[in-house]
């Protein structure tokens, strides 16, 4: 053959740049696929330990797929996820279980097959997992996560009790309940009947039983919010019986304070790194104390945290939190940012229901809405109804005496602080939505401006804000006494 034919037979069959183009695009989807099946990486691993439920997170560059059994004797659950090898990540899960985390004793991780591994977590408690996975949004990929709530739920009131107890030393320094008339009771007041329950006066002869089960055997998931006080005149100091037996009963004025963010959603970070989510929970403590440690007119107060550590609760539920605890006001505490680091000053913001009173408003409350989709929510598990209730039930007298809360919050704040607005400004948190609350969400000041992270991180700073909302705090109730309600402490 010569050589003109051979190299005409070459060019007959020498692919073009399309053809090569083509078979290098099926080459890599067919890889692409093999690495969606089995090759995908975990890139962090977490566990946010809590009384509320425990969770554990596993983040990857691609979707994983779970399968979960849970079993009951002894308590575990266990996963099987395709797709995966068994690596040093995985591995850290077993190191990163704390001894005190009240629902998870261990977790055990192995390769159950050649492209399977199993997960197991051993559980302290029977519990109710939920098993969900998020799709990419702010910093994180994709997440599998593992949602474990004890399967008697934490009731808020029961917490807050217990709280009671504990700084009071025993239950025998408690005033048994004193259970008026009824025809003197403006609502039902389910924080009287668990004082009642934990200092003994269900066990007084005589003592009425409620025809309903104890508060404290409810599921924070399934008890109703409770209903406002009825349309009635205010009840007058109810007075006990001259028997010598007879104790005091004082008006329980609750505050529930929110810190923003928590667990996987760690909120706005500084320069320096420093997360929202833990200088507000400081701030937030600080400011308990305070209020445990006060009364007004001479009813004690009480301070309901929605978080105590660092683990996330959606917006909804910190609001179905505070109306469980019948809370006479809600102060969500927050730390603001913004693209530009000069940006400075705290600022104090009411609900609106005819839209925000100034375009950062309405970018600020769009932002602090989306914390569930950061922190992470079981949509499945929420229920609407509930969801759309607490959008849509705001008062006018609501936002009206959160406006007073707000700007006696903000007079205060101000005598030591920049202000961002020298006003209360108003947008539509969903935080703020409690219908029968004064509600407000003050942001302390801007935590990416270098300057202001330093005051945040600062004790001393922490303190000043604490002492000037609780003064602001005594100054609205000064002016707005709260609803008369039957409480024994």
């Amino acid at each position: 053959m010569s050589d003109d034919a051979a190299h005409s037979i070459f060019t007959a069959y020498r692919p073009n740049r399309r053809t090569l183009l083509q078979a290098g695009s099926l080459a890599l989807l067919l890889a692409g696929k093999h690495q969606i099946a089995f090759g995908a990486s975990i890139m962090a691993v977490r566990v946010w330990p809590a009384e509320d439920y425990s969770r554990v997170t596993l983040e990857s560059d691609v979707p994983l797929v779970a399968k979960q059994t849970l079993i009951t004797s002894p308590p575990r659950l266990a996963v099987d996820i395709e797709g995966l090898q068994l690596n040093n990540a995985l591995k850290e899960l077993v190191a990163k279980v704390r001894p005190d985390d009240p629902n998870i004793a261990a977790i055990r991780v192995g390769q159950n097959s050649p492209n399977v591994v199993r997960l197991v977590i051993d559980l302290k408690q029977e519990a109710v997992p939920q098993v969900f996975t998020l799709k990419p949004v702010a910093a994180y990929q994709h997440r599998l996560v593992f949602d474990l709530y004890p399967s008697k739920a934490i009731d808020p009131l029961e917490a807050l009790i217990q709280e009671r107890l504990r700084d009071a030393g025993s239950s025998s320094n408690l005033p048994p309940a004193l259970s008026p008339p009824a025809e003197h009771v403006a609502s039902h007041d389910p924080l009287g009947d668990l004082i009642a329950k934990h200092s003994g006066a269900g066990a007084t002869p005589g003592a009425s039983t409620p025809s309903t089960p104890a508060a404290g055997d409810k599921k924070v998931a399934l008890a109703p919010p409770p209903a406002p006080p009825a349309a009635k005149a205010p009840e007058t100091t109810v007075t006990a019986s001259p028997a010598p037996t007879s104790r005091k009963t004082d008006r329980i004025i609750i505050v529930a304070l929110d810190p923003g963010h928590g667990g996987e959603d760690p909120g706005a970070i500084g320069p320096s790194g420093t997360y929202e989510k833990d200088v507000v929970l400081k701030i937030a403590k600080l400011l308990r104390d305070r209020i445990n440690g006060s009364t007004i007119n001479g009813s004690p107060m009480r301070a309901y945290l929605t978080r105590d550590g660092d683990y996330f609760v959606p917006l909804g539920v910190r609001v179905q939190k505070a109306r469980r605890v019948q809370a006479d006001l809600f102060i969500s505490i927050h730390a603001d940012a913004f693209t530009r680091p000069s940006a400075a000053g705290a600022s104090v913001f009411a609900l609106s229901q005819k839209g925000a009173t100034s375009t950062a408003a309405r970018w600020l409350a769009d932002k602090e809405n989306q914390a569930d989709l950061v922190g992470g929510i079981n949509v499945r598990s929420q229920d609407k109804t509930v969801q759309q209730m607490l959008l849509d039930m705001s008062t006018t007298a609501q936002i009206n005496d959160s406006l007073k809360l707000g700007t006696s919050l903000l007079t205060h704040i101000g005598s030591f602080a920049k202000l961002h607005k020298p006003r209360v400004e108003q947008a539509g948190f969903a935080v703020l939505k409690a219908p029968d609350i004064p509600s407000v969400l003050i942001e302390t000041a801007f935590i990416s401006n270098p300057e202001e992270e330093q005051k945040l991180r600062s004790s001393a700073y922490q303190n000043k804000l604490a002492d000037a909302m609780m003064t602001g705090i005594r100054q609205y109730f000064t002016k707005n006494p709260p609803l008369a309600r039957s409480r024994s402490v």
